[in-house]
Parts: structure tokens; C-alpha cells; sequence
């Protein structure tokens, strides 16, 4: 069964269709109508060939807003990435107290639960305006929000993406980070058509730069001192990958 867009588009490549990384969804139930909600009907014929029908440019502004005012759910094995809630207080506000939390982040340790409703009020309102893009991760098997994952920021111009994730510690060392992290990075090559998606962490944060190495990307450098956070200059490292690099990865049959 497909559970997930990553099952498939295997699926896709499995039976010898060729797909763009700048093809949306819309597209692909287009033209391949032989997919039903259990998987293929039948083995598409050799010449649905969907690299031929290109988006050639990224999406604009105004497309990514209506797309986030109605942030849709993704599923994975584990996980459900869906919008923030204010009923997530108690669980967001168990790891954004953390002092080890937000150690690498820009911002600073919630002092409260009415700080972290007000957050989360306030998130609704930037929702509903489409210019918010992290998803709260909610762990299926508890119905816990385990932390967040998203996009930090857009580049229009160039056609590329920030993506970023926080992740509650008694949550650590299970594989939700790269589980949450993948699917936003697909939706971010097939649905939203970017070029290239990149993620940066603080120089002595060791365990975001292994989910970004997990995930395929490639360390590109470091910016001294570039940052000045919490009292101090932080040097800040880049890793990026591009929809060609990912497609190849993730999408092309062995």
C-alpha cells in the first residue's frame, strides 16, 4: 500500500515513469490515471513520460501563501506533520522551557505555559495569512507533539528554500528528525518546485548536522562569527541539496 509521497513516487519509478523534480502532484494523477487510493492498477504503458511537462519556473509568492493557508497534513510511518495547535501548549512547552533546547536556536527558553499559548495563538493568526510554514510533528502511536519541522524562510527569486526542526530530547536518538525532515523536503521539490533546499545549524550543534548528512545534503561551508545570538558571535555552517541531487537519491529505481 502507498502510504506516504516517497512510497509513491517509487512506486512511479519502479514501473519506468520518469518524473521531473519539477513536477507538482496535480500533475502527476493527470496523467497517470492508473493510481487508485490501493497503488498502480495496472503497469503504466512506456510512454507516459512526465519530464516532458516541466514547470520551468519555481512557485511565486503568492502561490506558496494560498498553498499555506491550508497547510495540508503529511503522513509518515510514525509521524503525522500537520498545523500547530493551541491544545499543543503542554507539549511544546515541555522542551521550549529547555535551556539545552534552544542552546543552537534564535530563540530563547519559553518562561511559561501562557508564553507558549499566546506563541501558539499567535501562529494560528500567521496560518491563516499563509505565511507560516513549519508543521507540528505529532508522534501517532502517543498523539503527542514531539517538536516542529519546516520551512524557515523562502528565497522567490532564486527559487530556494530554509528548512529547520526542533525535536523534544526525551523524543532524541529515534530517527523522527530525518522521518519529519524527508517529507518536508519532498514537499518542498514536488509540490512547491524548488531548486534547492538548504538547512543551517550553529557550529557545535553535532546532532543537526547528522540529520542534514542523513538526508543526502552537502556541507558547503562555514561563516565565522556571523551571527551575534545571545550574547555572543556564532559561526554558522550551511548544508544544502539540490532537486537534482534529491530525485536521484530518493525517486530513481535501483
Amino acid at each position: 500500500m502507498i502510504k506516504t509521497r516517497v512510497d509513491f513516487l517509487c512506486n512511479m519509478h519502479k514501473f519506468g515513469v520518469e518524473i521531473s523534480p519539477f513536477v507538482s502532484f496535480a500533475q502527476i494523477f493527470h496523467f497517470c490515471p492508473f493510481f487508485g487510493k490501493k497503488g498502480f492498477t495496472k503497469r503504466p504503458s512506456g510512454d507516459i513520460m512526465l519530464k516532458n511537462h516541466r514547470i520551468r519556473n519555481g512557485m511565486k509568492k503568492e502561490a506558496v501563501i494560498r498553498r499555506f493557508k491550508r497547510i495540508p497534513d503529511i503522513n509518515t510511518e510514525r509521524l503525522l506533520l500537520r498545523r500547530m495547535r493551541p491544545e499543543d501548549c503542554a507539549d511544546m512547552y515541555e522542551y521550549s522551557k529547555r535551556d539545552d533546547v534552544t542552546e543552537y536556536l534564535l530563540w530563547s527558553p519559553h518562561p511559561n505555559r501562557i508564553h507558549t499559548k499566546k506563541y501558539l495563538e499567535y501562529i494560528k493568526t500567521r496560518y491563516d495569512d499563509g505565511e507560516f510554514y513549519d508543521w507540528a510533528i505529532e508522534l501517532k502511536s502517543e498523539g503527542k507533539m514531539i517538536g516542529t519541522c519546516g520551512f524557515s524562510s523562502f528565497d522567490f527569486v532564486n527559487n530556494s528554500a530554509e528548512v529547520g526542526y526542533v525535536i523534544n530530547p526525551a523524543y532524541q536518538r529515534h530517527g523522527y528528525a530525518p522521518e519529519a525532515l524527508l517529507e518536508v523536503m519532498m514537499f518542498g521539490f514536488m509540490e512547491l518546485n524548488l531548486h534547492r533546499i538548504e538547512a543551517k545549524y550553529m557550529d557545535g550543534n553535532d546532532a543537526s548536522r547528522k540529520v542534514m548528512d542523513k538526508l543526502g545534503m552537502k556541507y558547503e561551508g562555514c561563516a565565522r562569527s556571523s551571527m551575534f545570538v545571545k550574547g555572543k558571535y556564532r559561526s554558522i555552517h550551511t548544508c544544502a541539496i539540490l532537486s537534482d541531487e534529491f530525485i536521484k537519491r530518493y525517486l530513481k529505481s535501483e
